[in-house]
């Protein structure tokens, strides 16, 4: 299946990792979905993947996500 990337955002941590939060599309039923990936970079400074999750691109689900991240951070 293919994906047309419509946004991402790059959180870099560690000395090379990086989390990255994407809305994609996926090609050819156009379903929106949103992921999140967990990489790193290599020395020549290019990204490798390692996992991901994708889940609905729904405000409603997205904001109890954001709920839970900070009740187990404790924030």
């Amino acid at each position: 299946m293919d994906y047309e990337t419509i946004a991402i955002e790059t959180l870099d941590y560690g000395k090379n990792k990086f989390l990255e939060v994407s809305k994609k599309r996926a090609m050819p039923d156009e379903n929106v979905f949103l992921n999140i990936s967990k990489g790193y970079y290599t020395p020549d400074g290019e990204k490798r993947y390692q996992r991901g999750i994708g889940f609905p691109d729904d405000v409603e689900f997205v904001s109890q996500l954001v709920e839970k991240l900070q009740a187990v951070s404790g924030q």
